[in-house]
């Protein structure tokens, strides 16, 4: 059961990520002000990133560990760090001064690393 709501909020997850993206890339290139639907998007990203990791820790402890996990493990911590980080950093900047670049680059390096922990267990990345 854990595995099965681990692999299936993976699909939140990127689903969540690409619209931070969409989001954050409009709000770029339109040169439009920070606003706070864009920290409340990032903040559900993050949020379900987590679970989702939470999940996964939880599956771990119940079930047999095997060698591909390490490269998996390895990829979905530093997608987790790289989150917070980006959510971090924008949180400690004056409101006047937040933009939209860090989530665009951020959430796409996410992205780019949740795929290749997926990738690291043999699993397809949408499936």
């Amino acid at each position: 059961m854990l595995l099965n709501a681990h692999s299936g909020l993976r699909h939140l997850v990127l689903l969540l990520g690409i619209v931070v993206v969409a989001y954050a890339a409009y709000g770029l290139i339109g040169k439009r002000p920070y606003d706070t639907r864009m920290r409340i998007l990032a903040t559900a990203f993050t949020a379900s990133l987590d679970l989702t990791v939470l999940l996964g820790i939880a599956h771990l402890f119940t079930s047999t560990f095997y060698p591909q996990l390490v490269g998996h493990l390895t990829m979905m911590a530093l997608a987790l760090a790289i989150a917070h980080i980006v959510s971090v950093v924008q949180r400690r900047r004056p409101l006047e001064q937040r933009t939209y670049g860090p989530h665009v680059v951020g959430t796409l390096v996410v992205l780019a690393v949740i795929s290749v922990g997926i990738l690291a267990i043999g699993q397809p990345v949408v499936g």
